[in-house]
């Protein structure tokens, strides 16, 4: 079979030809494109007649992904919106967060993976399974992409309290950052910009965390001379009403002085980058190429600007510059040392081995390491150290102090966090005593400290932290030993500064009250981070996580010593579950008399109550230890290099065999009814007479299955009372029908051979004849316990399976019905003896009942699923409607607007000038609830018990905005503008054909009438 049809799909080769056209043309994406990801276009609304879901995604992956200018916030902000509600909405069962996550990393991997077609063809593929939300595929691949499974409540404390983004010395966007930390599951975050944050990055920032529900915090880092070093201090102002009460105060004139001022420092900072990118040119390239005979081009320092962009110059880029420059090279040396070493005689060859592994190992952090660290250019003044002079802005020169009393004049809540790097304990105290209490946090653990320090590192940290405790403790005696020990370690080290240090530590001595005062009403607390770049291939990346705030897979899989890209830092910090039960907002019962009967009965006092988990930590009790429990997200490439070996590697070549999880669906489903349908017919063929009533009576096993599955569908779907404009079989999921056929042809030995055969008339001499009861009870209880595990291991929802376990219960009275049925049939044909003949088919028959219980159970909990997704998207979309209804009210507040909606032709001529925007949303959320009723599974259901729910005058604002689908004229310009695309025929068409039937639905619905105000469209 040609490898095309044998493997894949036509879908994954459509998705993968769109998105490479996408991909190969300009990256600024058209206004078509860019109207897909307006805010209003839900994803199960109209916008699926124009474009698939697949390709909206990774329209919005692209946009993400593509661009640093900040000219394109805005448009990344609209892309990030977009593509959280398209993941959001498309799981179907339980792991809806974990399945969103899941999906967004496959995209964004398909679209990284841009030139290797095998490679994105399987990205595809995958991820199409993955949009099922079924357990076991997206557990498959969370461990696949190396993420944890967060709980569906999304209540875990994952956090990182420092990384940085592409404004300081980051790679990511603000809004690419924020997307990341939501794959990794992180809800809170801190971002940390150098002496000064820019508004424009700060509220891109800000909208990016509230799309994606973070938490996030912005820091900015001061360096402020501790003694021969420089101490950092966060400063976080804090107690905002909303974001844009904080993007207020960075615009106060007190506050553009303190960043004016930060500016000045990182321009210091900046020239220094520069003048050490001069002393490479002149110096360090020219050794490269002696060394390595290469070839080096001297670099500009414009083409280095324009490399760092949107972030402040720092050492870390210029590496990332000189390495980028460095690679075409190398594998140009390397070429030429493949060359020699085919020719070389062995200990040649050994010596031009050994220069590939050398050449191999320059990646950015050796080229820091070797030629641009501050030791290795010591001619030139290092800004990592202080110094006295003209040249040094004042922020730099400031004491700590000073510079506190500076931040915290210009807002009341702040927390300022003292980064300990390079910090001995004794600086700590220092510090501490000379701030008074201003100091709020210490920044007790750096994941990039920890890994590039030693054990004289968590050494030093640990005894920060018991300076910490003790001073949190309010023991006297501990912190005077503590500081005894400090005064004669300083003595004896015989250090420049030693007596004047000591006799500082003396005085502290002596006032040790005043010094627990400082931290008597607010402890000093901590703070862990994990300085992420998204640049280091030698560290964790960005994210921790407390580890008892994971479900148990997760919490299995990090302590799974296979796992080693995830670690458990040395830090342990107390966290506690908090349980509340609120009143659910829908009544469960029509009156509330009721509900309080119900709850006066045992066991029954929180009936009509939700239960909410919320995880709490206390961040004073962290103590460096070695048995920590809080866990990196973040993995890091073992044994990254630059991919140079003088064995020349193949391109990447799609393989004959793929295994079976890139088999074609229509190949993988035949194979799955094959597999079913040869272990039946072996089990019939030995209570049958010949092969082909074996098969007969599989083929009838396999219809009792297959039928049961479309009638489960259809109803789960909507019944009788479905859509008009949907199929039966737009309803049937032949994957999962293959799915069941599969597992019911597997039950056929288990409940004809072992069970009924083997166990009961074997075992213990029960036959239908003498003890039909029995022998139908065990049947249809190994059937429904099997059935009931099958259904856990396919993901079912969670109603299917408990049903199936206790449907035997029904079943066997059913079993019993169909029985003497088919008996009482059997006496009116005149055959001899039916009781006898039906024996052999016992199972079939006890098969048959436990299919129809079964029918019952999976169509309920198939509604209940479309059910609860169907709630998910009017919920979101009517609060978008009276959102954008309130909005108008106060736009014009002269205006009855209610009113005003009941004449659609006067509300848009009114609104047009003014609200342009807004009468586009109100038309947009009529579109999307037309789309939902005619063709989603049981919207119809769903709005009817939501309108119920309403009061007379939410009924009115919901019945009157869809009378603006009236105005054809202007409905259908919109189209032809590009609301959904270019592909706008179909959505155009559907909304001329049935918005008259729509409306005369809706009026009947809520009782207002939508059409008799009917305005004819002008011509």
């Amino acid at each position: 079979m040609a490898f095309r049809t044998l493997f894949f799909d036509q879908q994954d080769h459509e998705l993968l030809l769109m998105v490479n056209k996408v991909l190969e043309k300009a990256r600024t994406p058209s206004p078509f494109v860019r109207k897909l990801f307006d805010a209003s276009l839900h994803p199960h609304g109209i916008k699926e007649l124009s474009v698939s879901r697949e390709l909206r995604v990774a329209y919005a992956v692209i946009n993400l992904l593509d661009s640093l200018e900040a000219g394109m916030a805005e448009d990344r902000l609209l892309a990030l919106q977009t593509l959280r509600d398209e993941v959001l909405y498309s799981a179907q069962t339980g792991l809806r967060r974990n399945t969103a996550r899941v999906l967004i990393q496959i995209m964004k991997d398909l679209v990284r993976a841009h030139g290797d077609t095998c490679r994105q063809l399987k990205l595809a593929h995958d991820f199409r399974r993955a949009a099922s939300g079924k357990p076991r595929i997206v557990r498959a691949l969370l461990a696949q992409y190396h993420l944890l499974e967060m709980p569906e409540e999304w209540n875990q404390l994952a956090f990182d309290n420092h990384v940085h983004d592409a404004n300081t010395k980051g790679r990511k966007n603000p809004t690419h950052l924020i997307m990341d930390a939501w794959i990794k599951g992180i809800r809170h975050l801190t971002v940390i910009y150098y002496n000064f944050v820019e508004s424009a990055a700060a509220r891109e920032l800000m909208q990016a965390a509230d799309i994606m529900g973070v938490s996030v915090r912005i820091g900015v880092e001061f360096r402020v001379p501790a003694r021969n070093k420089y101490a950092e201090l966060i400063w976080v102002p804090r107690g905002f009403s909303d974001s844009q009460g904080f993007l207020s105060f960075l615009e106060e004139t007190p506050t553009q002085h303190l960043m004016q001022e930060g500016r000045k420092a990182s321009q210091y900072l900046a020239e220094y980058v520069l003048l050490v990118l001069r002393r490479y040119n002149e110096r360090h390239r020219r050794s490269i190429n002696e060394e390595f005979g290469l070839t080096l081009e001297p670099l500009h320092r414009d083409d280095f600007l324009a490399f760092v962009g949107t972030g402040q110059p720092s050492l870390l880029h210029l590496a990332e510059f000189i390495h980028k420059r460095l690679v075409p090279a190398l594998q140009g040396r390397v070429e030429e040392l493949r060359d020699e070493w085919a020719i070389a005689t062995q200990p040649e060859r050994e010596g031009i081995e050994a220069l590939v592994q050398r050449l191999d190992a320059l990646d950015a952090e050796t080229v820091h390491d070797l030629w641009l660290a501050p030791a290795c250019n010591p001619d030139i003044p290092s800004a990592f150290v202080p110094h006295e002079g003209a040249a040094v802005p004042d922020i730099l020169r400031t004491p700590p102090r000073a510079l506190l009393d500076w931040l915290t004049s210009l807002h009341s809540g702040y927390r300022i966090t003292l980064n300990l790097s390079e910090l001995t304990v004794a600086d700590v105290l220092e510090l501490l005593w000379d701030c008074e209490g201003l100091i709020t946090h210490l920044e007790l653990f750096n994941l990039k400290d920890w890994a590039e320090g030693d054990e004289a590192h968590v050494a030093n940290i640990r005894a920060i932290n018991e300076l910490q405790l003790a001073i949190n403790s309010g023991s006297a005696p501990r912190l005077k030993r503590l500081i005894r020990a400090l005064i004669r370690d300083y003595a004896e080290s015989g250090a420049e500064n030693a007596t004047e240090r000591c006799e500082k530590f003396r005085r502290i001595l002596r006032n040790i009250p005043r010094l627990q005062a400082f931290y008597k009403s607010v402890q000093l607390k901590s703070r862990i981070g994990s300085d992420s770049t998204s640049r280091s291939h030698r560290v964790h990346g960005m994210g921790l996580v407390f580890r008892e705030t994971l479900p148990p897979r997760a919490q299995k899989q990090i302590d799974d010593p296979r796992d080693t890209m995830r670690q458990i830092i040395p830090v342990h910090t107390e966290v506690y579950l908090r349980e509340s039960m609120l009143e659910r907002r829908t009544p469960v019962l029509p009156s509330s008399m009721l509900v309080n009967l119900v709850r006066r009965l045992p066991g029954c006092s929180r009936f009509g109550f939700r239960r909410s988990r919320e995880w709490v930590v206390r961040t004073d009790t962290s103590r460096v230890t070695p048995r920590g429990n809080i866990a990196t997200l973040g993995g890091f490439a073992r044994g990254g290099g630059n991919g140079l070996s003088l064995h020349q590697r193949g391109g990447a070549v799609c393989k004959r065999w793929m295994g079976m999880r890139y088999l074609n669906t229509g190949v993988s489903n035949a194979l799955k009814v094959l597999a079913g349908f040869i272990p039946a017919v072996l089990s019939f063929m030995q209570t049958q007479d010949s092969l082909l009533t074996a098969m007969l009576w599989t083929t009838i096993w396999f219809g009792i299955t297959g039928v049961r599955n479309v009638i489960q569908a259809v109803t789960g779907g909507g019944g009788i009372s479905r859509s008009p404009l949907l199929r039966w079989n737009d309803y049937v999921s032949w994957s999962r029908i293959s799915d069941s056929l599969l597992f019911t042809g597997i039950s056929v030995p288990l409940l004809e051979n072992v069970i009924r055969v083997l166990l009961l008339e074997q075992g213990f001499g029960l036959t239908v004849s003498n003890n039909p009861a029995l022998v139908y009870a065990v049947i249809s209880a190994a059937n429904g316990a099997y059935i009931a595990a099958h259904n856990i291991y396919r993901g079912l929802p969670k109603e299917a399976v408990l049903g199936n376990i206790f449907r035997s219960v029904l079943a066997i009275p059913t079993s019993l019905l169909y029985s003497e049925m088919l008996v009482e049939l059997l006496v009116l044909m005149h055959i001899p003896n039916p009781t006898a003949l039906i024996q052999p088919y016992a199972a079939v028959i006890s098969k048959m009942a436990s299919d129809t219980i079964a029918g019952a159970v999976e169509g309920y909990a198939d509604r209940n699923n479309n059910m609860r997704i169907r709630r998910w998207d009017y919920e979101s979309k009517l609060y978008q409607l009276f959102d954008a209804f309130s909005r108008l009210e106060l736009r014009f507040p002269e205006e009855d607007v209610l009113e005003l909606l009941s004449q659609p032709k006067q509300f848009i001529r009114t609104v047009e000038a003014e609200a342009e925007d807004l009468e586009r949303t109100i038309i947009i959320n009529a579109l999307d609830l037309m789309y939902f009723w005619m063709y989603q599974p049981r919207a119809r259901s769903v709005l009817s018990l939501l309108v119920r729910e309403m009061s007379p005058e939410e009924r009115a604002i919901l019945a009157r905005s869809q009378m603006v689908l009236t105005r054809e004229r202007e409905v259908s310009q919109l189209f032809v503008d590009g609301i959904v695309g270019k592909n706008f025929s179909k959505p155009l068409a559907f909304y001329l054909d049935r918005n008259v039937e729509y409306l005369t639905a809706m009026s009947q619905l809520t009782g207002v009438d939508t059409v008799g105000n009917r305005v004819a469209s002008p011509v």
